[in-house]
């Protein structure tokens, strides 16, 4: 019984030290959703892995605990209970054995006592025989009764001797039987039962440590395991994931022109001088594109603050392409699902059609109804974003040409500055501030060409900077179509530029024109 009690408490300290482990690896593995699937470094699927290593580890202390509580405490519970039966068994008969071993000797004693009283009661009536048989004036009479009396109680302890000599010969063959055959029989079974329950003590012991030398195996492969997550962590891996995951898709900033301020000293008013006058307003903001370098550097600066936009506008190009490609797949996979609704109910519908006592199939058309409306503005949103993709995508070429273009124009083929100052890169002053798209450093001479006109349903004042005010039926030219964002650039026909909301404006693309922008 305490062996038991010292296996029930380490059964249950291998419980709670299996539930504390699984209780650490819930706290440091939460559940992750669909939606957070994203590249996971080496070094956390190593820890992932370590982690699912020490649950399968918990699981094997539990095994333990499990095999401890059948095959160790289970099995001394149930001796124990059978020992304790046995063990009063044989205690009830060795009490039973010396009961009887007390009867006789009582038996013996008491025929003894009974032999010794009638002795004394024959030698009594023999000295009184005598007496009266030497009495001269006693009678003949009361001589013959004393003799009587004599022979009767000589007769009487005869038969008390013969008794008392059987009752102690059997007295003696019980004592003899009793300490010799019946006692030692009991000590011989109570010390088998003692050497069975040794021998049960020693398996208990033998299944005490079988217990965890059977999950040893297991638990070293849970080691070998968290070694081979161990040696699975790739630091180049990593450093390649923070690159992909993070890389904006900006390009580095070019060189600054160089900015003659001397050429008016040296001027003279002559018509064969090659220079020509320049123009102040055209020239690229230093101050703006020096901000603007700063804003996209989030690492060693600030990172900008700003809503989070439905088409993603607010991030990076490369952050953008992949928040827009992630929207993209979760809208696929919700289509799918209404797809397979929609088949569902169509299927059932046809049942209950064909089985009228089944169901009524015009319960199902309202349900019908709004699935095909959700699969329609599924397939409105993946179209919308399927263009922000291919909108971002044609940006992010743009750009990289306007920058290679820069980079042309600021260098000869030699590789050093143009001597003519005037020869700079013009840019257009900013003129608008586009709330959706990142903000272009440079912009071509050339005007861009209409790619279709539109006509404006509503007045639009343009207060802000970069819009252009219309007013109700006025007609414009289309240079830049709408990228998802709410915004079309339109153009008028003095010249002036600017952004209009498209749900203002009834547009018509020229898809033919020249300049017309085809999206595969």
């Amino acid at each position: 019984e305490k062996y038991a009690k010292f296996v029930k408490e380490r059964i249950e300290i291998e419980q709670n030290y299996a539930k504390q482990l699984r209780n650490l690896v819930k706290k440091y593995c939460p559940k992750r959703s669909p939606k957070d699937e994203e590249p996971r470094f080496t070094s956390c699927i190593a820890f992932f892995n370590i982690l699912n290593e020490l649950n399968d580890y918990a699981g094997q202390r539990e095994v333990v605990a499990e095999e401890m509580g059948h095959r160790v405490y289970g099995e001394l519970m149930r001796y124990s209970h059978d020992l304790k039966t046995e063990r009063k068994m044989h205690l009830q008969e060795g009490r039973k054995a010396q009961q009887y071993l007390d009867m006789c000797w009582k038996q013996m004693d008491n025929s003894k006592k009974k032999f010794e009283r009638e002795c004394r009661e024959a030698e009594k009536a023999q000295q009184s025989y005598e007496r009266l048989d030497n009495d001269t004036n006693a009678t003949k009479a009361d001589v013959e009764k004393a003799k009587q009396q004599l022979n009767l109680r000589t007769h009487m302890a005869d038969e008390n001797k013969n008794e008392y000599a059987a009752q102690l010969q059997n007295f003696n063959g019980e004592q003899h039987k009793h300490y010799y055959i019946v006692i030692p029989q009991i000590y011989k079974q109570l010390q088998e039962m003692d050497e069975r329950r040794t021998i049960k003590l020693s398996e208990c012991y033998k299944g005490f440590a079988d217990s965890e030398r059977k999950v040893i195996p297991i638990i070293s492969k849970c080691l070998e395991g968290m070694i081979l997550a161990a040696k699975s962590v790739d630091e180049h891996r990593d450093s390649q994931l923070v690159i992909d995951c993070f890389k904006s898709g900006f390009e580095p900033p070019g060189d600054f022109p160089f900015e003659d301020y001397s050429q008016n000293i040296y001027r003279t008013i002559s018509d064969g001088t090659i220079s020509t006058p320049k123009q102040e307003g055209m020239r690229i903001d230093s101050k703006t594109t020096v901000g603007k370098a700063k804003g996209k550097l989030w690492l060693f600066g600030k990172k900008p603050k700003g809503p989070a936009l439905e088409d993603f506008s607010h991030l990076p190009p490369e952050q953008r392409r992949k928040k827009l490609q992630q929207r993209i797949d979760e809208l696929n996979r919700e289509l799918q699902k209404e797809t397979d609704q929609k088949d569902a109910l169509i299927k059932m519908k046809d049942v209950y059609e064909k089985n009228p006592q089944m169901g009524d199939p015009g319960s199902l058309q309202p349900k019908l109804t709004e699935t095909m409306s959700n699969m329609d503005r599924l397939r409105m949103e993946i179209h919308k974003n399927e263009v922000r993709l291919s909108n971002n995508s044609l940006e992010n070429l743009r750009t990289l040409f306007r920058v290679l273009t820069l980079q042309s124009l600021h260098y000869s083929p030699e590789g050093s500055y143009t001597d003519d100052a005037n020869q700079e890169v013009r840019g257009p002053p900013q003129q608008h501030a586009h709330p959706n798209e990142f903000d272009d450093e440079f912009e071509d001479d050339d005007p861009l060409p209409a790619i279709g006109h539109c006509k404006a349903i509503y007045p639009f004042d343009g207060h802000n900077e970069g819009t252009l005010a219309m007013k109700e039926g006025e007609i414009l030219y289309i240079i830049e179509e709408d990228k998802g964002d709410g915004w079309t650039r339109a153009r008028r026909h003095n010249g002036e530029e600017g952004y209009v909301p498209t749900s203002y404006i009834d547009v018509t693309l020229e898809k033919n024109s020249k300049g017309a922008v085809t999206y595969i």
